[in-house]
């Protein structure tokens, strides 16, 4: 039998049951739809992924309706949420899962073994599709450990934090109460220490939260990102919306990613289209131009 929960687990759960934000894919335990919810909040911020996972998956309900669909139909439907090498990886994962025969695996080896799914990816399907025991680490977890031990993790030394600290038999409510305890209360500024389920042991607030921050440069825990305005980033996104349009040449090509005119626009432009190539989101049609991949016809 499950060993019974310590007071602390007690609390967060109890903290959780009264807190819990009512998040759409918190309604289901299909694999597919939770996994699409995990790969969209990957990059993406919680209310717009709310926005769009519902439509994703009206579109692409399973994993044989998105396999069978072309890549430019994923990514017309996952265009404006960014990073759009997680839809092509999302596309081939549902490809070579009917491949094999057509059901998510319920195990970690498994998991990691598509593309795009990572640690924390693989760990979030099996406690939250398979209700498995299974610790998540992402950038809220890993803050809240980090602070919990009052200095900064490894990545293997969190993961093992997480695991000895997980409640047998209840990973999808733990599971979803940390996470939110770290979006809502232990944020990266101004944590709202009072209160908190996890405070009696956090040795960081024990100590006063003397600075640094230990949560800074711990292991999952997310850095700011480079400015969006101007970067490769934001030069690959208007690239292939273009090719989404219709073939870019090469000729337009500088024009396409927002840079005509600018010094050494045409190489850099170059570069840009290169690296969506790289991650198969382009290729190159019989006339050179860049086109989304599989539109190609023969």
């Amino acid at each position: 039998m499950p060993a019974e929960p310590t007071r602390e687990q007690i609390r967060v759960l109890n903290w959780a049951d009264s807190e819990r934000r009512d998040l759409p894919w918190r309604h289901t335990r299909d694999p597919w739809a939770v996994l699409v919810a995990e790969v969209m909040l990957q990059q993406t911020q919680v209310e717009r992924a709310k926005q769009r996972w519902a439509t994703f998956l009206a579109r692409f309900p399973s994993t044989a309706a998105c396999a069978a669909a072309p890549l430019a139909d994923v990514l017309e439907e996952w265009s404006g949420l960014g990073y759009p090498r997680r839809a092509r990886n999302l596309h081939l994962t549902a490809i070579a899962v009917e491949s094999e025969g057509g059901t998510i695996p319920n195990n970690l080896e498994a998991l990691l073994e598509f593309p795009g799914i990572g640690p924390y990816t693989a760990r979030a399907v099996l406690a939250f599709a398979f209700e498995q025991d299974a610790a998540v680490v992402d950038t809220n977890l890993g803050r809240i450990l980090a602070r919990r031990a009052g200095r900064k993790l490894g990545r293997a030394e969190a993961q093992s934090a997480a695991d000895a600290w997980l409640p047998s038999g209840k990973s999808w409510a733990w599971n979803q109460g940390l996470l939110d305890l770290g979006a809502l209360r232990c944020r990266p500024q101004a944590p709202a220490c009072k209160g908190c389920p996890v405070r009696r042991s956090c040795a960081w607030a024990r100590e006063g939260w003397p600075a640094p921050d230990p949560a800074t440069g711990s292991a999952a825990v997310s850095t700011r990102q480079p400015r969006f305005e101007g970067s490769a980033r934001q030069a690959r996104g208007r690239l292939l919306r273009a090719a989404q349009q219709g073939p870019v040449s090469s000729a337009g090509l500088a024009a396409a990613v927002g840079w005509k005119g600018q010094a050494d626009s045409g190489p850099r432009s170059r570069e840009i289209a290169d690296s969506l190539v790289r991650d198969g989101l382009l290729q190159r049609d019989a006339t050179g131009r860049w086109v989304v991949t599989g539109t190609i016809t023969h």
